[in-house]
């Protein structure tokens, strides 16, 4: 009892309570564990006892770690209950002093009580608007895994220039007020004769975009590139051009590798052309504002390229950031950590281009950014904030219908008393750095401000346990830089939610993510939700990235393809039975709502009803799927496969199976037909 006691005022859950079922205690070796990488020793009951005095006489402090005053909204608790004639003071995020946190302005202070009897505590005062901005009016969108969409200009895979086209076409031809693209962060290189991981949900910084997303002629210096450097770009543009043809005409898969190396040597050719004063002002003032957080992520990619990309294995004095022989290696490779910052640089600016581009072609909300969960555990990340992340640690998810023995990520957690001591700066700077460039901001898996499943290294992801997270402090900074970034959030809620959390997330105005094949009515009879019984505060879609494409769904070939690689928890059969009766469910209510005609429908007009059915609900958001245009049946990610299926390399193709391209793509008649679905006068 006394380990659970201490487990609890710490923010550990000591068991776990499946969708079905009695309660599931955690292994104490998990609890033991967990604590440890909080910084609590519990391995012996003397320990536990001592850790339970310490955390006991905290739970007892005259404030919490973090207070949080919403706009409009009565004082904090946390301030009424203080004693009579105690006296606080802040201190304001511009340094500037103050004694009254009633009007305080947006920002996270620092806050000191004293009380009359002598005691004191030191508490941030995060104070924040009630609610995240809106998006202007009600808006489709297109969703598109970036790498996914190449045009003829594109070097192997799709790119920032690419974005920008998309945005100026979809935007003034169809109206879209959105595209949404996946986590553009810098990728972990990968490792001399290896691949690196693909995934973009797994990068070596969220901090930073990576550079494989420019498009190489679109930077300035390009142009002014002469002899032998022209020589060099045309005969890496001509390498590009075959790296192109071997995906588009020949179906082989995209190679992020190979693309990242043709640009690297790209940009070593045009750093050479001397910036402009204006260039040069430019990128000066970009370092000043990225301050250290840049310095260290470049430095982290000069010494991968001497060291390798897996940082554990650099010599011990490189693997701390602040070290002497680390400064040393930064001073002698000064050059490199120059070029990283410039190809840093010269990635924002193509991200506001494309930024501009969305805006210019009249999109009320513009680009929609993906914030990853996680970093990988040997990137950038991890070695610049090492004390930030729990040691030993990995995040995941717990036994469910979907995974019967759990998930690991491979994504080491943020500590949430480091978030805490830190005036929850690393939070703070990875949002203002995603909220850059962005319209709104998606935040995958937004769950995780609330509680994440931590699973000790070595042990099986059902033998995790939840570390909960302060929420309210969380969430008033993720209000509060969208405020001050005038985007919108939305909040990617799908899978285990614990109740509480999505009415949480709406009272502050972040959306949520709704998928049609999981609306049904579980509280009852689980049929499938009618349109008006939707929520509004969403992004309605008829699939995901992890979810097969629509196409997929409805001729089973999800099905088939599972069970080819042998992922399927029941026999085919019954699967293939179960899947078909949920197809036919929902498309009896499409007919019965008048979106699809009697008798068999093909498979484009069953596509147009789906997304009839998303415009007649309330939802603020209607994401299209950009593979459901051209009927492509591949889902770009396989949950659950690794080398068995090509996740994250796959082009944009047709119902066929044939690559298309960006200026394919928009003359296709199979897109714009089903585009015309939103510009019917009025949803049904």
């Amino acid at each position: 009892m006394s380990l659970a006691r201490l487990a609890a005022l710490h923010g550990v859950a000591a068991a776990r309570t499946p969708a079905e079922g009695a309660p599931v205690p955690v292994p104490e070796a998990t609890l033991v564990a967990v604590l440890a990488a909080l910084g609590v020793d519990a391995g012996s009951p003397e320990a536990v006892e001592e850790a339970l005095i310490r955390a006991e006489s905290d739970a007892r402090r005259l404030l919490p770690p973090a207070v949080v005053r919403w706009d409009g909204e009565p004082d904090p608790p946390a301030l009424a209950r203080l004693p009579d004639g105690t006296a606080l003071r802040l201190v304001l995020e511009d340094g500037a002093e103050s004694h009254d946190p009633a009007h305080a302005p947006y920002g996270v202070h620092r806050l000191t009580a004293e009380a009359p009897d002598g005691r004191t505590a030191r508490s941030l005062l995060i104070v924040a608007p009630g609610r995240a901005p809106a998006p202007p009016a009600r808006a489709h969108g297109f969703l598109v895994q970036l790498y996914s969409l190449l045009s003829e200009r594109s070097w192997g895979m799709g790119d920032l220039g690419d974005l920008a086209e998309l945005a100026a076409w979809s935007g003034r031809s169809l109206g879209s007020g959105f595209i949404q693209v996946n986590p553009l962060h810098a990728a972990v290189p990968a490792s001399p004769g290896g691949i690196a991981d693909p995934s973009p949900y797994r990068p070596s910084s969220r901090l930073f975009p990576d550079p494989v997303h420019l498009r190489i002629e679109s930077v300035p210096e390009y142009a002014h590139t002469e002899g032998r450097d022209r020589e060099r770009l045309d005969a890496l543009r001509s390498r590009a051009a075959l790296l192109r043809a071997s995906v588009l005409d020949k179906g082989e898969l995209i190679d992020p590798d190979a693309v990242r190396a043709l640009k690297l040597r790209a940009l070593e050719t045009l750093r050479r052309v001397p910036l402009t004063p204006g260039r040069r002002a430019a990128y000066c003032a970009f370092l000043a504002e990225a301050g250290r957080p840049l310095e260290d992520h470049a430095t982290w990619c000069a010494l991968a390229e001497v060291h390798g990309p897996r940082w554990r294995s650099w010599p011990e004095p490189l693997r701390d950031p602040r070290s002497a022989a680390t400064a040393r290696a930064r001073h002698e490779l000064m050059d490199r950590v120059d070029f990283h910052s410039w190809a840093v640089w010269l990635t924002d600016r193509q991200l506001a281009e494309a930024a501009g581009a969305a805006r210019e072609a009249g999109m009320g909300v513009g680009v929609v950014h993906d914030l990853a969960v996680g970093v990988h555990p040997e990137g950038a990340d991890t070695w610049a904030r090492g004390g930030t992340f729990a040691a030993g640690m990995s995040v995941g998810a717990p036994p469910d219908a979907f995974s019967a023995h759990g998930q690991d990520w491979g994504l080491p957690p943020w500590r949430p008393d480091a978030l805490a001591a830190s005036g929850y700066a690393p939070l703070r700077e990875l949002l203002r750095g995603r909220f850059r460039h962005a319209g709104a901001l998606r935040i995958d898996h937004v769950m995780g401000l609330f509680r994440l499943w931590w699973i000790p290294r070595g042990r099986p992801p059902a033998d995790g346990t939840y570390v909960r997270y302060d929420a309210e402090a969380m969430l008033a900074v993720l209000v509060l830089e969208a405020h001050r970034a005038g985007a919108a959030v939305l909040g990617e809620d799908l899978g285990t939610v614990e109740p509480g959390v999505r009415e949480s997330l709406a009272r502050r105005g972040v959306l949520g993510t709704s998928v049609l094949w999981f609306e049904r009515d579980w509280a009852g009879a689980g049929r499938p939700l009618p349109p008006h019984a939707w929520r509004e505060g969403c992004l309605a879609t008829a699939t995901t990235h992890d979810l097969p494409p629509t196409a997929a769904r409805l001729t089973l070939g999800h099905v088939e393809l599972r069970d080819r690689l042998g992922l399927l928890g029941r026999p085919v059969e019954q699967e293939r039975s179960a899947e078909r009766a949920d197809v036919h469910e929902w498309l009896r209510l499409l007919r019965s709502l008048g979106l699809l005609p009697e008798g068999e429908p093909g498979e484009e007009e069953s596509v147009r009803a789906v997304h009839r059915f998303l415009r007649a609900t309330p939802a603020r958001l209607v994401g299209v799927w950009l593979p459901d245009t051209v009927g492509d049946r591949r889902p770009q990610n396989l949950p659950g496969t690794w080398d068995q299926y090509p996740n994250w390399r796959l082009p944009l193709a047709d119902a066929e199976g044939r690559p298309l391209t960006l200026e394919e793509l928009t003359a296709s008649p199979r897109l714009h037909a089903l585009m015309e679905v939103f510009a019917e006068r009025a949803a049904p």
